[in-house]
């Protein structure tokens, strides 16, 4: 194509992954700001790095392609900040920035910092995108000179779609069924690899052993909240896990697991996209998890129904549910949930989704570890823009909403219809009944509304 550069060569590889937008800071790269525009990618201005590597990296963990930020070099300290929630986070995503002298600072946060040059930019942006998706996902940097951005480059045709996972081992799979086989009461825990596709098997496979399922953060919803086998949060002195007599790490990640949060002597087998890091498990089948648990399925189906006491798992949910909601947040969250149809999709940097009750994976969006200031509402916004036709609820505190002043001020001018529960703010203390009926009046807004609780 006569006249193809180096932006156009990046924003087309970008298009084809399924990246649905760019992400760009007032500084960045305006060669690389207007090629995204020449392929049809949706361009939107963020006020500042951190805001905007959180926007990429949401927009990345609950899409279908990588998320993507254009930024410059000259708020380092925030654009490591979105970085390294992106890393914590393991969502792909991609920052592009000037090939300055500071580009080597984001190396600590990033899985590869690429160099761009002319005659090598459709391969490196297209190994950028498939590294950005290799498990564990996480955020790669290409640096692109101003001088290169600009410059003629030759349209070349990559693959930028993740390969096919190789088909799980006959033999992992037997040593996994073995393992079950040999357990009175399994129990499953699903983590943030659990996408829509996994959890269609996840919610069969869970019935037929049977066995009750503990979630992580980011695995939440994989099997729906108010199925009778969804026991809740993973957590230390979980009575289920207490019960056990083997664990099975669906999806799960390493830095999903806490230490200490399986009892010892209990036996810890995985189903996962890749292995587990220091080996260590009684099992370990990888691959494509609806794959795998496909395969499973024929080789378990003869063994023994789990000992499971169904009257047992009823009382250990119905106590979970009642501590997720005893506190006086927990009651507003699951007031909100209440007033929501199913498919709402929440937010939060404060925890308290313990109380929301999702039907679907990647329905309750928090950060993993330590928190990131202010979360929840650029993380809404990038929700609601992926998914614009279901409706988004954030929930966060007042230094939460001080700290997202400028996603804010972004919902407001994009007019997004968010509803933004600050929990513990001024006016907090309204009752049940009077928050009841101002999240309905939020709710119906269908612009960025403010409901204070708690």
């Amino acid at each position: 194509m006569a006249g193809t550069t180096v932006a156009d060569v990046l924003s087309d590889t970008l298009a084809r992954a399924g990246v649905p937008r760019v992400f760009a800071v007032a500084s960045a790269l305006a060669p690389l700001v207007d090629g995204a525009r020449r392929c049809g990618l949706d361009v939107l201005s963020v006020p500042d790095a951190a805001t905007g590597g959180v926007l990429a990296a949401v927009t990345g963990e609950i899409g279908d392609g990588p998320g993507a930020l254009v930024a410059g070099l000259d708020d380092a300290p925030g654009l490591l900040r979105g970085l390294a929630h992106a890393q914590r986070d393991r969502a792909p995503m991609l920052v592009l920035t000037d090939a300055g002298a500071d580009a080597g600072l984001l190396a600590p946060a990033v899985k590869a910092s690429l160099v761009v040059e002319p005659a090598s930019a459709g391969h490196w942006i297209a190994h950028a995108v498939h590294l950005a998706q290799a498990d564990p996902r996480g955020p790669v940097h290409l640096a692109v000179a101003r001088a290169v951005a600009g410059a003629p480059a030759l349209a070349v045709a990559t693959a930028v779609r993740p390969a096919p996972l190789p088909p799980p081992a006959p033999e992992s799979l037997d040593a996994l069924a073995d393992a079950l086989d040999a357990a009175a009461r399994p129990l499953l825990v699903t983590g943030l690899q659990c996408g829509p596709d996994e959890a269609k098997w996840l919610r069969a496979f869970a019935e037929a052993l049977p066995a009750p399922v503990l979630s992580t953060a980011k695995g939440k919803g994989a099997l729906p909240d108010p199925h009778p086998l969804a026991l809740g949060a993973l957590a230390t002195g979980h009575p289920a896990l207490a019960r056990a007599d083997l664990v099975v790490l669906v999806g799960v990640d390493a830095t999903e697991l806490p230490p200490g949060v399986v009892p010892a002597g209990v036996r810890v087998a995985g189903i996962g996209r890749c292995a587990w890091p220091g080996g260590g498990l009684a099992a370990e089948a990888l691959g494509d998890l609806a794959l795998v648990i496909e395969e499973l399925a024929p080789r378990v189906r003869a063994r023994r129904a789990a000992d499971w006491d169904v009257a047992e798992l009823d009382r250990i949910k119905r106590a979970v549910r009642r501590e997720a909601g005893a506190t006086a947040w927990g009651r507003l969250v699951a007031l909100a949930r209440e007033a929501t149809p199913a498919g709402t999709l929440a937010t939060a940097d404060v925890p308290v989704l313990g109380a929301w009750q999702a039907v679907g994976p990647r329905e309750a969006l928090c950060p993993l570890g330590r928190s990131t200031s202010g979360y929840a509402l650029p993380a809404a916004v990038a929700a609601q823009l992926t998914h614009a036709d279901r409706r988004v609820v954030a929930f966060t505190s007042p230094p939460g909403l001080a700290a997202s002043e400028r996603a804010w001020a972004l919902a407001e001018t994009l007019g997004l219809p968010l509803v933004v529960v600050v929990l513990g703010g001024p006016g907090g203390s309204v009752g049940d009944t009077a928050f009841a009926a101002d999240f309905a009046r939020a709710f119906v807004a269908r612009r960025p509304t403010l409901v204070t609780g708690g």
